[in-house]
């Protein structure tokens, strides 16, 4: 491992002068990477994340290939689920198909619980890994938060509207509770595996709670996130909040024990310092700028890092959303490269 750490972007997070804007990618790891797809090639997500050796090289492949200032573990959100009894399937195309969908509050009691070390040693493994010999940067870990990952338990699949779920959640608040807290307990174990093996920083992605309004996103879902949230910050590790379209429960993901908000492109980050949130903001370029022509791409970087070195907090630059497979990864490389060339402390 190189000796020299950056630790930009955990300086980042806690406000404190750093060198530059530190510079992640949501989905940095693969997709857009043509060595990842040649090894898809051979092998299955499900393959790759069970292989340790693999999944470290995909990790670490992006931060040699961009300079980014932090790795992303790679794996998916449903990793965790096998090991509570959920029959979950990666299907191509698709996403994760789920066999056996939630339906009455027996079938959340029968949900068994997560010991990382017997359930996803490799997960493990791979962090050892990354971590002890060679990562010179820092390692996200993640989770999904409850609602997402019980979008998924309760629709069976990937969902537009999200009907079977507010359904339950509405008409079954029993089992919804105790579908939110046994999905906050399987959390912060899983996180807790992570954070003993080496993850520096967590993240929570709830990728689809922007489908809810403020008001129900209050009552039905901050009791088991400040749960999460209090019980990863227990770990003395730092954690991000993120989703897509939920730029109307900024007030309320502010009002959570988080370090970092995610923000999607839909505010931008002077918006969001003007409705009060003065914690470490993350975002927030559009990822289809990605694929147009570098001076636009370089034109809608400029405002963001400008905002990101003004607001009253830190600033780490990301997407509003995850890498496109479209995405050439030299315009990646590029896009770091400006963001730590536009902030460098001089």
């Amino acid at each position: 491992m190189n000796n020299t750490f950056n630790d930009t972007m955990l300086r980042a997070i806690k406000g404190e002068q750093a060198t530059h804007t530190p510079v992640w990618f949501m989905r940095q790891a693969g997709r857009s990477q043509p060595e990842y797809r040649k090894l898809k090639e051979k092998y299955s997500l499900f393959d790759i994340t069970h292989q340790p050796e693999i999944c470290a090289y995909v990790t670490k492949l992006p931060v040699d290939q961009y300079n980014t200032d932090a790795a992303v573990l790679y794996k998916d959100i449903m990793t965790p689920l096998k090991a509570i009894g959920v029959d979950v399937e990666i299907k191509s195309g698709i996403g994760p198909v789920i066999s056996n969908p939630i339906r009455q509050y027996s079938d959340v009691t029968a949900l068994g619980q997560i010991d990382p070390k017997r359930d996803v040693p490799y997960v493990l493994d791979t962090i050892k890994l990354l971590t002890q010999e060679q990562l010179n940067v820092p390692l996200i870990g993640f989770t999904g938060a409850p609602f997402t990952l019980a979008s998924y338990m309760i629709e069976g699949g990937p969902s537009k509207n999200y009907n079977k779920t507010k359904a339950m959640m509405y008409s079954d608040e029993a089992t919804w509770f105790k579908l939110m807290d046994t999905l906050a307990d399987m959390s912060i174990t899983y996180v807790k595996g992570q954070v003993e093996a080496g993850a520096q920083i967590i993240q929570i992605f709830d990728s689809w709670v922007g489908a809810l309004n403020e008001s129900d996103y209050k009552y039905y879902i901050q009791p088991c996130m400040n749960k999460l949230v209090a019980g990863i910050k227990a770990l003395n590790t730092p954690v991000i909040l993120f989703g897509v379209g939920a730029s109307h429960l900024i007030d309320a993901w502010h009002d959570l024990p988080i370090d970092v908000l995610g923000l999607d492109w839909r505010t931008s980050i002077s918006e969001a310092g003007q409705q009060g949130v003065t914690k470490t903001v993350q975002g927030n370029l559009d990822p289809s700028i990605l694929l147009a022509p570098w001076d636009v791409i370089e034109a809608r970087l400029k405002p963001i890092l400008d905002q990101g070195l003004a607001h009253a907090g830190g600033h780490i630059f990301n997407l509003g959303h995850g890498v496109f497979p479209e995405v050439s990864p030299d315009t990646l490389r590029r896009v770091a490269q400006f963001v730590h060339d536009y902030t460098a402390k001089k």
